[in-house]
C-alpha cells in the first residue's frame, strides 16, 4: 500500500508540473512567431506616424500618392508594380509587409542602418533614423501582417521595363 501511495503522489506531482508548464509552452510558441517584437500600442502608433511622415506609402503602397493618401490602411506597404526608371535602371518599391516577415527586429535595424539602394529610395533618411524609430516601424509593419505580391525584379538601364513606370531625367551635367 505504501508503494502505491508514493506512486500516486509522484504521478500527481508530474501532472501538476506538466499542466503548470503548458501556458509557458504556448507563450513560447507564440513568441517564436514574431521574435523580438513587442508591439505595444505606443510603438505601433509611433511606427504608423513614422511610416506616414517619412513618405513610405508614397512608393511602397500602390495608388497612395495618386489618391492623396486615400488608400485603406489594410493595403499599406504591400509594394507596387510601378517602376522608377532612370540612369540606374528601373527599380520597384519592395513589399515591406512580406520583407519584414523574413527578418527579426534586430536584423531589420542592422540592415536599415547599413542600407544603400538605388533611387528613388531615400536610404540616407532610413540610415539616419534612430534604432528606436526603426524598431517602431518594424513593429508596425509586422503588425499589419503579410499581404500582396513580391515586387518585380530590378531592370538594368540597357533593358526596357514593362509598363507602368515613371521616367526620371538624367542629372544635369
Amino acid at each position: 500500500m505504501e508503494r502505491r501511495v508514493r506512486f500516486d503522489s509522484a504521478a500527481r506531482l508530474i501532472i501538476i508540473i506538466l499542466v503548470g508548464a503548458l501556458p509557458l509552452a504556448v507563450h513560447a510558441a507564440e513568441a517564436a512567431k514574431a521574435p523580438g517584437v513587442k508591439a505595444d500600442a505606443s510603438s505601433l502608433a509611433r511606427g504608423k506616424y513614422l511610416v506616414t511622415i517619412a513618405g513610405c506609402n508614397d512608393c511602397h503602397t500602390a495608388g497612395y500618392a495618386m489618391t492623396n493618401g486615400k488608400v485603406p490602411e489594410k493595403d499599406w506597404l504591400a509594394g507596387d508594380r510601378l517602376g522608377w526608371r532612370g540612369p540606374w535602371g528601373t527599380t520597384y518599391a519592395v513589399n515591406l509587409r512580406q520583407y519584414m516577415q523574413t527578418l527579426t527586429e534586430a536584423q531589420w535595424v542592422a540592415k536599415a542602418k547599413a542600407l544603400e539602394t538605388r533611387p528613388p529610395m531615400p536610404w540616407d533618411n532610413i540610415r539616419a533614423m534612430t534604432a528606436q524609430d526603426l524598431r517602431a516601424i518594424y513593429r508596425y509593419v509586422r503588425h499589419l501582417g503579410p499581404a500582396g505580391d513580391a515586387a518585380p525584379a530590378y531592370v538594368p538601364p540597357d533593358k526596357e521595363p514593362p509598363p507602368p513606370f515613371v521616367t526620371f531625367p538624367a542629372p544635369p551635367k
